[in-house]
């Protein structure tokens, strides 16, 4: 709440109207925030519609393989005549959903462990080397290793990249936390008796969630990287799955004569990607107050 002078000397509260008005005219002072989150969206919806826009994606053509792009075909065909462009939607949807499971999954399971050893001296020690043991293996390895071991399937693969990225997710998390635990009106809150949960809930929380959420997207684009590498190297998603990655590991093949089979799947995960590292740094802008202007309101 803001103080604002009036004419005749007098002072009133300015009941976060001005805060709302910032916040209201964000997008339109940060243009990146609203491109990623419209590329974002747009990415959501042809997901979504994919299986009504698109034709099938396994529909073979031998006598038009390696079709360049045409209006009949936008994308082109492979080497065994699909459309580029349809697999390229329903890729669409393999790669936002195994990158939303794992941001969800790590996210619930990296703030776990982060309130847990920030808030609670006597475990801190013992949980942060078990993260710093887990980040010590590559996490394209591990994931690969847990793959080979397991067996590839959705559940598997968001399993096997959501391990390496729990521990950076704790990290944040446990900084945040720290800084937090040291705040006058936590201590307040202990002194005075509150419960470990409702201290948890109303004040480490809502405190922590600036750095959850910008991690979160973070997240989301590793994930996708991950799995588009996973499946390039054969280790992904089936192979009669259409994914980004198997799309790409497919085309590397005609890259010379081709280059359409491999170049649009890896616009569209560039694309994507980009759009949440920058939605990420937006939020970080738009939630970190010692960005907006040098000002503390």
């Amino acid at each position: 709440m803001t103080i604002t002078s009036t004419a005749g000397g007098l002072e009133k509260p300015d009941l976060g109207g001005n805060r709302l008005g910032r916040i209201a005219s964000f997008p339109l002072r940060q243009p990146m925030l609203t491109a990623s989150c419209g590329l974002l969206l747009a990415f959501g919806v042809l997901a979504l519609a994919s299986p009504w826009i698109s034709p099938d994606p396994a529909a073979l053509d031998p006598l038009n393989r390696l079709t360049p792009p045409s209006l009949d075909q936008p994308f082109g065909t492979d080497q065994v005549g699909r459309s580029v462009i349809a697999r390229a939607l329903w890729g669409t949807r393999v790669s936002l959903w195994i990158g939303i499971a794992v941001a969800v999954v790590a996210t619930l399971v990296g703030v776990t462990i982060g309130v847990i050893a920030g808030y609670f001296r006597a475990v801190d020690t013992v949980a942060m080397r078990a993260m710093d043991a887990v980040m010590a293996i590559p996490a394209i390895l591990l994931a690969i290793a847990l793959v080979a071991l397991i067996g590839a399937s959705p559940f598997v693969i968001i399993t096997a990249i959501s391990v390496p990225e729990i521990p950076r997710m704790a990290r944040v998390v446990r900084a945040s936390v720290l800084t937090l635990r040291e705040r006058v009106f936590v201590e307040a809150a202990i002194t005075c008796g509150g419960r470990t949960t409702t201290i948890l809930r109303r004040h480490i929380l809502p405190g922590a969630a600036g750095p959850i959420m910008v991690q979160t997207t973070y997240v989301f684009a590793s994930a996708m990287i991950l799995e588009s590498i996973l499946s390039f190297l054969g280790a992904g998603t089936p192979p009669d799955v259409p994914s980004w990655g198997n799309m790409m590991s497919e085309g590397r093949q005609f890259l010379q004569i081709a280059p359409w089979i491999l170049g649009f799947p890896a616009l569209m995960l560039a694309a994507t990607v980009l759009a949440a590292n920058l939605l990420g740094d937006a939020l970080r802008d738009l939630l970190d107050p010692s960005l907006q202007g040098g000002e503390v309101r």
